[in-house]
């Protein structure tokens, strides 16, 4: 069944790294016709619904015919899954992925102790050069337990390279964003059952490996499931600084756009409105729902104005602004007048360029980082007869501006790069350009 479109970039995270496992069962004997409807079904639902009548330059039918014959030849799911993924990814695009269903339906929340279920190791890596970098070390969790620092390398997770991971992604032709996708990879690699452990090789600041094996804990963050979607794991974060000059600031940071961090957002800015600016920190935010664009980007927008248009196969849909006129307690208030900083690196995706890149045409923002992913297309889902989800673009966003972002990103105005030596110093330096320039506003 169809469900309501929402903007997350799928595929690298849990296509290209599996995700956590789902829990054992045993085996079903493969259903060899129901696979073969399948494949039918995941072409014919791409014909009918992909945006674009000329499928990026690929020639939809003669994609069917070199990869049916791999689906009706498939034994088991995975070969039956490996031949879909394979047409999917022909398109060269992304928000194109094939779910399976154990993953679909095994990691849905169950009250509190579905945070439970997937564990992590309390850090976050981006690409560096040819590193996989250690750029957050969270306080009490079990990487900060080990010692780990920011600006330390990352060589192995679970005794695959990284390196080697790095020149297979690299080498992919199929592949457009490789620093995201190494660093979904990794995250992947690095969550799993809580309580379970998992082996690093660090390099230090002296340059010197060390063997780790870490024990993954309860994620401290809310679980979300979202229809047949694996489950998220909302973080937020705000808190006040000052910039060179002493001016105070307000620094929103939250990893997916959802429902549930809509009130924390609200109540940060209703705490920052009389500031002399607010940063919002997109990095590492892979999307979420387009919903909850409008009423952020209210916090900053005095009229009803259009970031950009999802374009569907016939028809069309803005992204207009509710701009907020009342806090949460009821108070009649203005929208934020003052500057307002956007912070993006190649872990921002989807929704979140949609709102950079809305808000920067429309001249209220200005940003600062890396190129975004470059995942900007919003899908559905549907149930596939063997009970797999296939996640499908159904539009294409274009900017105010008429600036198209998929497969290229948002480029920040003042690109800002990251290196070891900033984060073994304890500095970030994206920040501090946007503090820097909320000085010169």
């Amino acid at each position: 069944m169809r469900r309501r479109p929402i903007w997350w970039w799928l595929g690298a995270a849990w296509a290209c790294a599996g995700g956590p496992a789902p829990a054992s069962a045993p085996a079903a004997p493969y259903d060899s016709a129901a696979g073969l409807a399948t494949f039918d079904a995941a072409w014919r639902i791409v014909r009918d619904s992909h945006f674009d009548t000329t499928f990026n330059g690929v020639d939809w039918n003669a994609e069917r015919d070199v990869w049916r014959p791999r689906a009706e030849a498939a034994r088991d799911p995975a070969a039956l899954r490996a031949a879909i993924g394979g047409m999917l990814e022909r398109l060269g695009q992304s928000h194109f992925a094939l779910i399976p269903r154990e993953t679909a339906d095994t990691l849905a929340p169950s009250g509190d102790s579905a945070a439970a279920e997937v564990g992590d190791l309390g850090l976050d890596v981006r690409l560096i050069g040819d590193e996989l970098v250690i750029t957050t070390v969270e306080p009490g969790g079990p990487a900060a337990a080990a010692g780990l620092r920011p600006g330390w390398v990352v060589v192995a997770v679970g005794g695959q390279p990284m390196a080697e991971l790095l020149l297979r992604v690299r080498e992919s032709e199929r592949q457009r964003a490789p620093a995201f996708v190494l660093w979904s990879a990794a995250q992947a690699r690095m969550a799993g059952p809580v309580g379970s452990t998992c082996g690093l090789v660090v390099r230090d600041d002296a340059r010197q490996e060390r063997t780790l094996e870490l024990r993954r804990r309860a994620q401290p963050a809310q679980p979300v499931k979202f229809g047949s979607l694996p489950t998220f794991f909302a973080r937020f974060t705000s808190r006040e600084t000052r910039t060179p000059a002493g001016r105070s600031v307000g620094v929103i940071w939250f990893n997916f756009w959802m429902v549930p961090l809509i009130r924390q957002v609200d109540s940060a800015m209703d705490a920052y409105r009389g500031l002399d600016g607010v940063v919002v920190d997109l990095r590492g935010n892979r999307g979420g729902l387009a919903a909850m664009i409008v009423g952020v980007a209210g916090h900053f927008l005095d009229a009803r104005d259009t970031l950009g248009t999802f374009q569907m196969r016939q028809s069309s849909l803005r992204i207009v602004a509710n701009p907020r006129r009342v806090s949460r307690t009821g108070t009649r208030v203005s929208p934020f007048a003052g500057p307002v900083a956007v912070l993006v690196d190649e872990g921002s995706a989807s929704a979140s360029e949609v709102f950079a890149g809305g808000m920067r045409a429309l001249g209220r923002v200005r940003v600062f980082g890396a190129a975004s992913a470059g995942a900007v297309l919003p899908a559905v889902w549907d149930r596939m007869p063997n009970g797999d989800i296939l996640y499908h673009a159904i539009a294409e966003f274009v900017t105010a501006g008429d600036e198209r972002l998929e497969g290229r990103g948002v480029m920040p105005d003042e690109p800002v790069a990251l290196t070891r030596h900033d984060l073994l110093a304890g500095r970030d330096p994206v920040l501090d350009a946007a503090l820097a320039w909320i000085d010169r506003r």
